[in-house]
């Protein structure tokens, strides 16, 4: 099977080939060697292409994963990647090119253009961190959410501007009890209540009990006014 101008390993060679890649990337490593490590199998794992199909999927989730607990899944590069596809597979195959003479590294692939491809995919998590810092900035959410909630209110009169303060509250240092929220809202017990009741029906506001605290939800129709372009195709989606 060729994979564009690439052909994958043998299906009995894979069993070495996949013990290698676990000898290679699997130990624990710091931080700045783990994200190398990631981008490194990333590209060695599509190489070895181990799958009929799907493969790109599996070696981006693996990448997802790997870097879970550096992301805490508040970033990922597939964001990335999938905005920049054409620069991703020319990475890739460029990484696949064989050796280019006796200073390229001691196996059969380039090192240069390995190096190339984890320059690539680095940048790449680097925009991602960048553009979730800006997303996450407390100011900047303020401003998202009451944009969100003045302009629902616009189309739902049960959805009111009191909300705003909470929403915004809650989003910046967790959840707090119902009845801490309707204190917030400076409105009366029973229209608090209502409002309250509003934001959970919406998911703007989820809770693990009928009574218990709450804490900030994020429905796919709020993505795009409090995290505009996070996957512009949801946006699409939901138009």
């Amino acid at each position: 099977m060729e994979v564009g101008r690439h052909i994958p390993p043998t299906a009995a060679s894979l069993p070495a080939f996949l013990e290698r890649l676990d000898q290679v990337y699997g130990p624990t490593r710091s931080w700045e060697r783990t994200l190398i490590a990631t981008a490194c199998a990333h590209h060695r794992v599509a190489w070895v292409h181990p799958f009929l199909d799907g493969n790109g999927r599996a070696t981006r989730l693996q990448s997802h994963c790997a870097l879970w607990k550096l992301s805490e899944g508040l970033w990922s590069p597939n964001r990335g990647v999938a905005r920049s596809t054409t620069a991703y597979y020319a990475a890739l195959q460029n990484a696949d090119s064989a050796r280019r003479g006796d200073l390229d590294g001691r196996g059969n692939l380039s090192a240069a253009g390995l190096f190339e491809w984890v320059k690539y995919f680095l940048g790449i998590c680097q925009d991602q961190v960048a553009y979730m810092s800006s997303m996450l900035a407390l100011e900047g959410i303020k401003q998202r959410i009451e944009a969100l909630i003045v302009f629902r209110s616009t189309q739902d009169k049960s959805i009111r501007r009191e909300a705003i303060l909470p929403l915004v509250h809650i989003f910046g240092l967790g959840p707090i009890t119902r009845g801490e929220f309707a204190q917030m809202t400076g409105l009366g017990e029973r229209s608090a209540r209502s409002l309250l009741s509003k934001l959970l029906a919406d998911r703007l506001l989820v809770s693990d009990t009928p009574y218990g605290p709450v804490r900030f939800g994020m429905p796919l129709n709020s993505l795009g006014m409090i995290f505009p372009n996070l996957y512009p195709e949801v946006d699409q989606l939901l138009a």
